[in-house]
């Protein structure tokens, strides 16, 4: 595991569950052994940190994130130390998308936003495929997390962890149309973690 993700964790658990009073749930829903995409929300630029300190430190997660963030001088060195590793929006980065691939298939879970982007209204902006594709090249499975909350310090937020799921077709491969209906329905499940419907 990566000592410095683990050292954070340490440090910036308790600080950050105790400041936004984080309610965890559903952690009994993480696979034991094997790597998981989990699939989540966005709506602040702290829901990495929060998704984070709501796992249990024992468990690795890498975080896919926008190039625009980890070019920044600080933030960029730091979510890099962490583990994350940037995706060129608006564009199909198979490289993004390959590193991600080799880092489930080695063990990992990965922690994918599928908006792409900080969403306020759920509903507004659709999910991206290339998610599923990640899930569907490794076997690994699909897991919807909520990050609830307005992130205001002492406001409360909730993290809900759905259960896991495949996305599996008739044939090997999946076409885009395929990828882009997993992705929705991945977006759907997240959200009713929440209690928000966006049918």
């Amino acid at each position: 595991m990566n000592r410095f993700y683990k050292g954070m964790h340490f440090v910036l658990a308790p600080i950050l569950r105790l400041l936004f009073r984080i309610k965890v749930e559903g952690l009994e829903n993480i696979p034991a052994g094997e790597g998981v995409v989990f699939c989540a929300n966005h709506s602040a630029a702290i829901d990495p940190l929060l998704f984070c300190v709501a796992l249990p430190r024992s468990v690795p997660v890498a975080i896919m994130a926008k190039a625009e963030v980890m070019r920044l001088p600080v933030i960029g060195a730091f979510f890099r130390a962490l583990g994350a590793f940037s995706v060129l929006r608006g564009s199909s980065d198979m490289q993004a998308i390959r590193y991600a691939i080799k880092t489930v298939k080695e063990g990992a879970n990965l922690l994918v936003f599928p908006e792409g982007t900080r969403v306020k209204i759920p509903g507004r902006v659709r999910a991206k495929g290339g998610i599923v594709m990640i899930a569907m090249r490794t076997g690994a499975q699909l897991l919807p997390v909520y990050i609830g909350g307005k992130k205001r310090v002492f406001g409360g937020v909730r993290v809900a962890f759905g259960a896991p799921y495949h996305a599996e077709t008739a044939s090997r491969r999946a076409t885009a149309e395929e990828y882009q209906r997993f992705a929705d329905d991945a977006l759907k499940r997240i959200y009713a973690l929440g209690g928000v419907d966006i049918t």
